[in-house]
């Protein structure tokens, strides 16, 4: 099993960010790599595609990101939308606490 996990080294352990699939007690093997700045990971991402060692969602390379006056304005358009927010219709389903 390969596993792939954020963590963070605070007081001489490394603590994971999500919950960890092993039992207790059991050994493991740990490489750190430091998290690299978005573009470098992207990068780092890309190399392990073509070595093989990762495989892409469908579309990965694909879909590109959206600059910054794009989202402003896909905000605007969405924020005028008609109908209740997103948040009042959840918070109405779920009913009274």
């Amino acid at each position: 099993m390969l596993e792939v996990m954020t963590a963070v080294y605070e007081k001489g352990m490394l603590r994971p960010l999500g919950p960890v699939p092993l039992r207790e007690r059991q050994t493991v093997r740990l490489q750190i790599m430091p998290e690299e700045p978005e573009d470098e990971a992207e990068q780092i991402i890309q190399k392990l595609a073509a070595a093989g060692i990762l495989t892409l969602p469908p579309g990965y390379s694909s879909v590109e990101p959206i600059s910054e006056r794009e989202r402003l304005e896909l905000a605007d358009v969405l924020g005028r939308a008609p109908g209740k927010p997103l948040s009042e219709i959840i918070m109405e389903e779920r009913g009274p606490w």
